[in-house]
């Protein structure tokens, strides 16, 4: 068993808090921002979300391959979370009037759209590239069978933490219409721990591949390569069908809190909700070992269900708070189970390269087809408020359903992964 030294914990807390401050701004402030300042149509929000998954999805397959090729993790970390942090600060300077003075004869909203849709895939290509590609490759590198599903607990709990940290500390700034200063803080503060990245990571030992560029770019997506790794695939695919679920209500979750139940102190709600829901994942993670990961697959996954379907029937502030938690619950223990497995069965000649094989099935796959159907389902609820004289979608509790029901499909991927593993390979 590889003892993690406090340098390497710091790294994994400190990075992945960061990195995750920045996807939740991109992944629901910026969805926020869109919604409440430019354009209140869900389609909107579905084609930046698409967009930013496909050049997070690319730019890790790029870019994680090039880190194995070069046997090199920390610049590709350092340098990538500067730069995440720049682009996300330029956010503050982004509105319809600024858009209008550049582009006087465009259509003032739809091009501040695209602007935004543009600035959000530039953003998503740094961040990939230090995140998904480096960061986490990094993750694999100084881990193995036994310590993964602990660290997969810490990074499974993060999101949430940056979740209660921006709310506790920014969302105010939000509730103001202040985004500049949101953007200049929280942009400033991501390229601030890109430079101490130069000076904190520990650059470790990285198993060089010795294929070329090109055909380490392909390796993943060959038939061979998948007949030779069944279990990793099945596991992927079992991620995929997880992000699916997910992604159909996340990116209007806010919106539905604010809007449809008439909740403005969102904050403190989602607050309680998910510092609760960390506590119970962090304890229960603890338990994570080698030996035991399948033991909690499918409770995880029925709770989480009871979570959405709770979330269907209830309308009062205390049982959403209640339902939220539950759900929560279950999301946070099953998302740390399969990305442990997924770490457990990557090749460790190309761990970089299949952290784009992987984002292909946690955020391409996910976040195209997920948000796409809640936007369906909302604009099929025919549920409308006005706002400054424009009536707007609002997103119902049906999301919550058609979620829990895309989530029963999980368990199908997933008892293969046990049947093949009581057949054939083990973990390398």
């Amino acid at each position: 068993m590889k003892k993690l030294s406090k340098r390497v914990w710091s790294t994994v807390v400190l990075f992945g808090l960061v990195g995750q401050i920045a996807w939740v701004i991109e992944n629901m402030y910026f969805n926020l921002f869109l919604y409440n300042e430019i354009s209140g149509d869900p389609t909107a929000i579905a084609w930046m979300v698409a967009a930013s998954a496909a050049t997070a999805t690319l730019t890790t397959i790029f870019m994680g391959a090039l880190s194995d090729r070069v046997a090199k993790r920390k610049k590709f970390i350092a340098i990538g979370y500067l730069l995440w942090g720049l682009v996300t600060l330029s956010f503050a300077f982004i509105s319809v009037d600024n858009v209008t003075r550049f582009f006087p004869a465009a259509d003032a909203v739809a091009a501040t759209v695209l602007v935004v849709v543009l600035m959000d895939c530039l953003m998503t290509f740094f961040g990939s590239t230090a995140n998904d590609g480096a960061f986490n490759a990094w993750v694999t590198d100084v881990t193995d069978n036994d310590t993964r599903g602990k660290v997969e607990t810490v990074l499974a709990v993060l999101p949430l933490m940056a979740l209660l940290l921006i709310f506790g500390g920014f969302d105010g700034f939000v509730q103001q219409g202040d985004w500049p200063t949101f953007f200049l803080i929280l942009g400033g503060l991501i390229a601030l721990i890109g430079l101490l990245g130069f000076f904190l990571i520990e650059e470790p030992k990285v198993v060089k591949s010795e294929q070329n560029y090109a055909r380490t770019l392909i390796y993943g997506y060959l038939p061979k390569t998948i007949k030779t790794h069944p279990t990793l695939y099945l596991t992927l695919l079992t991620m995929g069908v997880f992000g699916i679920a997910t992604q159909i209500y996340m990116p209007y979750f806010i919106i539905y809190i604010q809007r449809y139940l008439g909740i403005d102190a969102y904050a403190v709600l989602l607050g309680v909700v998910l510092l609760g829901a960390s506590v119970v994942s962090m304890l229960v993670g603890r338990k994570i070992t080698a030996k035991n990961k399948n033991r909690f697959f499918l409770p995880s996954l029925g709770v989480m269900i009871a979570g959405l379907i709770m979330l269907f029937l209830f309308r009062n502030a205390v049982l959403v708070g209640v339902a939220g938690f539950v759900m929560m619950s279950g999301n946070l223990l099953l998302s740390a189970s399969i990305g442990a497995k997924v770490r457990d069965y990557t090749p460790i000649d190309k761990v970089g390269h299949f952290q784009g094989v992987r984002m292909i099935f946690m955020v391409l796959i996910p976040m195209i087809v997920g948000p796409f159907i809640g936007s369906f389902v909302i604009r099929s609820a025919n549920e409308f408020y006005m706002d400054l004289g424009v009536l707007k979608p609002v997103p119902t509790p049906t999301i919550f359903l058609v979620s829990a029901l895309i989530s029963l499909l999980v368990a199908v991927p997933l008892l293969l992964v046990f049947r093949k593993e009581k057949h054939e390979e083990k973990p390398a």
